[in-house]
């Protein structure tokens, strides 16, 4: 049995279709009522209040992705722990193995997440050090 490349063709066609169909049929059957309130900015239903423009802290960005790699460890780590008493029945090698991976995945999850702990990026309010400190400080002024 072949892979037939027109059903995945056709199946294409009338999934393009359906979103195209969909946008134009609203363009053509929806109401037009503009007015100046839905024309304005929002966020999931909020007015805005101040500029849009302003420093967002990117250690929120660290712990989220730190977050994201723990979770796509346990979404890699699922199915195989699903299917693991299977091998230790059927080929105690091929479980060893996979013990084996399992193990070094997460090892080498863990040894990234003691480093991201030792150098402090998982505080939310983080101290600078003297090094650090001083970069930030203005540099003096000269007396003219």
């Amino acid at each position: 049995m072949g892979f037939e490349f027109g059903t995945v063709l056709v199946f294409a066609i009338v999934a393009i279709g359906f979103a195209f169909g969909g946008i134009a049929g609203s363009r053509l059957v929806g109401p037009r009522l503009p007015n100046a309130e839905k024309s304005s900015i929002y966020e999931c239903g909020e007015r805005p209040i101040g500029v849009a423009w302003f420093n967002f802290n990117p250690r929120f960005y660290l712990v989220a992705l730190v977050f994201v790699i723990f979770e796509v460890d346990i979404a890699l780590t699922f199915p195989v722990v699903a299917v693991y008493r299977e091998w230790v029945g059927t080929s105690p090698s091929m479980a060893w193995v996979a013990f084996a991976e399992l193990f070094l995945f997460t090892a080498i999850l863990v040894v990234g997440l003691a480093w991201v702990w030792a150098h402090g990026d998982l505080e939310w309010v983080k101290t600078l050090g003297p090094t650090q400190a001083a970069a930030t400080e203005p540099a003096p002024r000269k007396a003219a």
